[in-house]
């Protein structure tokens, strides 16, 4: 204790004293080597700590305080500021985590604030019942959907899982199996449509939702599998999400069957035309080609070609939405080439560079088919109804005009067309066929109707023409995913003539057609 005194009596007497020169500096360097030596006793301390506190207070150790006492009373002079600073330093309070986690590579991580303080939006999640709305957001399901009975209580218990990190692609498979996705039991066959060389059509119902589907039940061969066909259309639907395309709500894969469920519509075009005497209301000719181009044009974007556009795989519900069916032979093009099939297209709507041979085409190819469409919905009938590809040829050239080098470069190269030997026509104006287009309408109608592939009019272009100015600008700038009916200056004007239909044709093949693609 004496001792102590006096130390303190030494201190009292150069506490006052003002230090500079090498003093300072070495006492600099001794208050540094005591500063570093707390603070790596502290750390070594604090990681090997087994203390379930969950603070303390950090300050100098008395061994620290001893060294620089003596160290003090080594040099006892020159001390002044240098030492307040440094009780200053080493007497502060500071809070600090016992629990320190250890990272993957053995050193400290700081404490991670989801430890001590949730997130806002975590905690109102654990603390919150899970609702169903909660779940199809979550899972990207329809808004009307029913989930099982005891599904959103057993949710309750494992959600919030679901909800802390992105679901993976194996937890998702399992929810929707759960729900009911996947399983023939989940819907239930009303009727049959038609049946097909690879597949039967069924309207059904969907148990989830209680809306009407079209299932299309493909036969799966021991040897074989499943047709190429439907491989393709799955590959292609699945990730076409688009108001003018059909979609594919679900696949059932069993050992002898593949089944895909579509969302159900009323008919399809072919029928549509039928319904009204083959006379459709001009302005709804408008909407139907728009929606067909707003379609096409989504999925041109997208490198895919339809390559089968006709009127029977354009279905349109009682809305008046019009959308894409029947991706059977489409295909992905994400490059040009030259190994492409030209067995494609139904004949009547086929371009002639297809007819003719060619297999060098891209989204081109389906332009065609739009003109032709076009002009069956303005007048009623088919454009060029061909039996062979050669009769095909011969309507086409009677109405357009027998090519030449100077209408279409190269196609008196073109041994197919050589070897017809087709009379020379001369073209006709197509106004005279289409009495009930503007000039407008007749001048997009002669955009598509071009020989030479790259010469005819693109999907995106076409939306663009003036022939569509009285829809006004919105409809350029709609999502994907959403009608044009949802503007409430487009709505479907109501046909003039409408046939009853006897009990007969009623379920005639042509009217059970629908959803056959």
């Amino acid at each position: 204790m004496e001792r102590m005194r006096k130390i303190k009596r030494q201190l009292s007497l150069t506490l006052g004293r003002g230090g500079a020169g090498g003093g300072d500096r070495m006492l600099s360097d001794t208050n540094n080597q005591e500063v570093t030596s707390h603070s790596d006793s502290e750390v070594v301390s604090r990681r090997g700590s087994s203390s379930s506190s969950g603070l303390k207070v950090r300050g100098s150790s008395s061994s620290s305080v001893s060294s620089l006492l003596q160290s003090y009373g080594r040099k006892p002079r020159n001390l002044g500021r240098s030492l307040s600073s440094y009780l200053n330093h080493t007497t502060r309070l500071e809070i600090v985590h016992e629990d320190v986690k250890m990272s993957s590579d053995g050193e400290s991580d700081p404490a991670s604030s989801s430890d001590d303080v949730q997130s806002p939006v975590r905690v109102r999640l654990r603390n919150k019942k899970i609702s169903t709305e909660d779940i199809n957001k979550r899972l990207s399901l329809p808004a009307d959907i029913r989930l099982p009975d005891g599904y959103l209580e057993k949710f309750n218990v494992m959600g919030p899982s679901l909800f802390d990190q992105p679901i993976s692609r194996r937890l998702r498979r399992v929810s929707l199996s759960e729900i009911g996705f996947g399983k023939l039991e989940t819907y239930i066959k009303l009727d049959k449509l038609g049946e097909g060389t690879y597949a039967t059509v069924y309207k059904g119902r969907s148990k989830l939702t209680e809306n009407l589907v079209a299932l299309k039940e493909i036969r799966l061969e021991h040897e074989e599998g499943a047709p190429c066909t439907a491989i393709r259309e799955v590959s292609l639907l699945k990730d076409l999400k688009h108001a003018n395309i059909v979609t594919l709500h679900d696949i059932i894969h069993t050992q002898k069957s593949l089944t895909l469920v579509f969302e159900y519509l009323d008919k399809d075009l072919k029928q549509y035309l039928d319904d009204c005497g083959n006379v459709i209301n001009v302005h709804n000719v408008k909407l139907f080609l728009f929606q067909l181009l707003r379609g096409l044009s989504y999925c041109h974007r997208r490198k895919v070609l339809h390559r089968d556009l006709k009127p029977q795989n354009l279905l349109i519900n009682e809305r008046g939405e019009l959308k894409l069916a029947d991706f059977g032979l489409a295909r992905a093009k994400s490059i040009p080439t030259k190994t492409y099939s030209n067995e494609v297209v139904t004949l009547w709507y086929r371009p002639p560079d297809i007819l003719l041979g060619s297999t060098d085409y891209s989204t081109h190819i389906d332009m065609w088919g739009v003109g032709c469409i076009f002009y069956e919905m303005a007048t009623g009938r088919p454009l060029f109804p061909g039996s062979t590809v050669e009769e095909e040829l011969h309507f086409i050239f009677k109405l357009l005009g027998t090519p030449t080098e100077q209408s279409w470069p190269g196609i008196s190269s073109n041994g197919e067309f050589m070897t017809h030997n087709y009379p020379q026509y001369r073209a006709e104006h197509l106004s005279t066929h289409t009495p009930r287009l503007s000039s407008e309408g007749v001048e997009l109608l002669s955009k598509f109707l071009q020989f030479e592939g790259k010469k005819r009019i693109s999907a995106d272009e076409a939306m663009r023409h003036h022939y569509f100015s009285n829809l006004g600008n919105n409809v350029m700038s709609l999502p994907d995913t959403t009608s044009i009916f949802s503007l409430p200056e487009i709505r479907l004007e109501k046909e003039s003539v409408r046939p009853t239909a006897t009990p007969d044709t009623a379920n005639s093949p042509s009217r059970r057609r629908s959803m056959l693609f």
